[in-house]
Order: structure tokens, then C-alpha cells, then sequence
């Protein structure tokens, strides 16, 4: 699949890229882009949660009245969760929500995303680009004269670049990563998925690996 080099402005640099068939233009597979958007979600649980047993209450274990003759019914400890402020009775406690999955199932999910993306002509190809400083207006700019303004965006990048992140921050639909962590969810979740021309190559190298 080939497909023209855009500029940030949003002009045609001439430059053409192929992006390979093997990555996207693949057969999808939504049962492995279901797990791995179930395991990237489960991946962000804390799974801190925590009440407290009635072994962990804090007050008197003595009788609070007599076994017989109140016309009420029998009652122990005052920590029994039948009280108010008395322990819980199964409640939600610390625990890790994350699963493992065979790294060729989280290969073809994310495989499966990106020709999605493509088969939708949601993938725009930049030229490898910087900004001189970190302002949010570059990047507003940039999403406007590519006509995609109102769409959510993603964009990768083949490594790192503090200038373009910090100018894509305080923007709500924008979202900027390197290639290495590009996620299944991330490219689902996203309107248009922009690739600069070296995070093509880095997906390529990565995906052979």
C-alpha cells in the first residue's frame, strides 16, 4: 500500500511511502485485538481496594446483652457486619488484575489495528519533523492544516522527542508516543493515526524481530 508524504503544514512533499502488507494489510483478528485491549485496560488497575474484615474493626468483643429474653435476636460482637460500622462480609481486597499473553497473539492484535486503520484511509504519513519550542499552538497548527483538528490523534514517533510531547500535552484529542510503545488500544482509540516516515521504518524492524 503506498501512500503519500505530507508535510506538517499538510502539503505533498512528493516523497511516497509502501507500508508494508504484512502489517497493514493483514486479515484482522478481532478476538486478539478483544484480548489485548482487555489486558492493556486490566494493565491500568491499580487493584488497590480495600474494606476492612470483622477481624480488622477496631472495638469490643464483649456480649452486648444477654443471650435471652431481649425479644430481639442473639448478637456476639459489635464488629459483626451485621452493625453499622461493623466489618464487611466479602469485601473487595489488594489484588493484581494484569494476565499474560503470548507475545505472536499481542503481535497480530496490533497488526490487526493498523490495518483497520488503513483499510479505513485513517493512517496520514508525515515527513520526520521537530519543533523549535514547546507550544501548544505548533501542534494545534499543525492538526489544522492537515484538516484533522476535530479528530482524536495519534501520533508516533521513532523516538523520542521532548518538544513535539509537551506541545501535544494540554491537548485533549492529541496523544503522542514512540514507535516502541505503540499499543493496540491507543491505535483503536484514535480517530487518525499519524506515522512519520522513520516510525514506519521502526515498526518494520520491530514487527521482523
Amino acid at each position: 500500500m503506498e501512500v503519500s508524504v505530507l508535510n506538517i503544514s499538510g502539503k505533498e512533499t512528493g516523497a511516497k511511502v509502501q507500508l508494508p502488507e504484512e502489517i497493514f494489510g493483514v486479515e484482522p483478528n478481532d478476538h486478539a485485538i478483544y484480548l489485548d485491549v482487555k489486558q492493556y485496560l486490566a494493565n491500568q488497575r491499580q487493584g488497590t481496594h480495600k474494606s476492612k474484615q470483622r477481624n480488622e474493626i477496631a472495638g469490643s468483643t464483649r456480649k452486648l446483652y444477654k443471650q435471652k429474653g431481649t425479644g430481639g435476636a442473639r448478637a456476639g460482637s459489635i464488629k459483626s457486619p451485621l452493625f453499622n460500622g461493623g466489618g464487611r462480609i466479602f469485601g473487595p481486597q489488594p489484588r493484581d488484575y494484569s494476565f499474560k499473553l503470548n507475545k505472536k497473539l499481542k503481535q497480530l492484535a496490533r497488526k490487526s489495528a493498523l490495518s483497520y486503520k488503513a483499510k479505513d484511509n485513517n493512517i496520514v504519513i508525515l515527513e520526520d519533523f521537530s519543533f523549535d519550542s514547546i507550544k501548544t499552538k505548533n501542534y494545534i497548527k499543525m492538526v489544522t492544516d492537515l484538516n484533522i483538528a476535530s479528530e482524536k490523534t495519534l501520533l508516533v514517533l521513532p523516538a523520542a522527542n521532548n518538544n513535539v510531547y509537551l506541545s501535544s500535552r494540554n491537548i485533549k484529542k492529541a496523544k503522542v508516543i514512540t514507535a516502541d510503545q505503540l499499543n493496540t488500544y491507543d491505535v483503536l482509540n484514535a480517530g487518525k493515526l499519524l506515522l512519520t516516515t522513520g516510525s514506519v521504518k521502526t515498526l518494520e524492524e520491530a514487527f521482523a524481530r
